[in-house]
């Protein structure tokens, strides 16, 4: 392993709850490295090839504990051993930049959500984290004639405006629901949005905007990774409204278009730190001092 970035996911599986299975648990799941060496009978994978991990959830046996390996992978130690399931050869041997690689996990899923919605759309994005600046940034190359960008930390707006938001909004600054602000800017409502938002909080009061934001025959995309329930009026979707998720795919397109210049994952990091500053990091992510994504470098 070369570098791992860390996701606001695990930030949930440790904090929020999601700990059902228990611990000891790995976290990191977004790493990219180096291929030293194949066990019989994989195919696909050779000794200097270059790969990132995969997410799929799976548990592995570990001096008789179970070891929980959260999505899957484990992305924090120098040398892991990876199933061949696991892994997703990046195809092009010339990306020489580690964390370019680890990033392909963090972002593919937004960008390549909106990078196929219809030129000239009116888009917003809900959470100004990796993800959804990558959301931010598909709008942009997919020609999106007005982008939103929806957050509370006011902070994060520089950095959203680099990647081609043209508006920008902090639902505190109103006494009116963010989607009736939405819907009055937009003459009745955008064509897409996303929600992106790790936060159980947060991602509820949002979920709740998501929908009403869009107007008739419009997308509303779920990304956020929580556990919350929500519901919606029946009203909101019966003029063909459309409500789906997302969350992998896409890898060997944004491989090649981060190659080309098409899209610039290298903006995405702020902040490069030792394994050892781990809970430094999360502490970051947690209060918000950070634009996007944080990112490790193991050994």
């Amino acid at each position: 392993i070369v570098a791992s970035s860390l996701c606001h996911a695990e930030i949930f599986h440790l904090f929020e709850g999601e700990d059902k299975h228990g611990f000891p648990t790995v976290l990191g799941h977004e790493g990219a490295g180096v291929v030293e060496s194949v066990q019989p009978g994989v195919t696909d994978f050779k000794p200097g090839h270059k790969v990132k991990c995969l997410d799929f959830y799976f548990k592995k046996i570990f001096k008789i504990r179970v070891l929980y390996c959260y999505c899957g992978d484990i992305s924090t130690p120098r040398n892991v051993t990876m199933n061949e399931t696991n892994c997703d050869c990046l195809f092009d041997m010339s990306v020489k930049r580690p964390h370019g690689r680890a990033l392909v996990s963090e972002n593919c899923h937004g960008f390549q959500t909106f990078s196929r919605q219809s030129e000239g759309s009116v888009c917003a994005v809900f959470g100004l984290g990796a993800v959804g600046l990558a959301a931010v940034m598909g709008c942009k190359n997919a020609g999106a004639s007005r982008i939103f960008a929806v957050d509370i930390n006011e902070q994060k707006f520089e950095k959203a405006k680099v990647f081609g938001a043209t508006d920008f909004l902090d639902p505190k600054a109103y006494n009116k629901p963010i989607s009736e602000v939405l819907a009055e800017m937009t003459n009745g409502g955008v064509d897409f949005s996303l929600e992106s938002h790790f936060n159980s909080f947060k991602s509820f009061q949002y979920l709740n905007f998501l929908c009403s934001c869009v107007k008739g025959w419009g997308m509303s995309i779920l990304v956020g990774y929580t556990d919350v329930d929500f519901s919606a009026r029946q009203i909101q979707l019966i003029s063909g409204k459309t409500w789906k998720g997302t969350l992998l795919g896409g890898k060997p397109a944004v491989v090649s278009d981060y190659m080309t210049g098409k899209i610039k994952l290298d903006y995405f990091i702020t902040h490069k730190m030792d394994l050892e500053q781990t809970n430094d990091a999360i502490n970051l992510m947690k209060t918000g001092q950070w634009y996007i994504s944080h990112f490790f470098t193991s050994g």
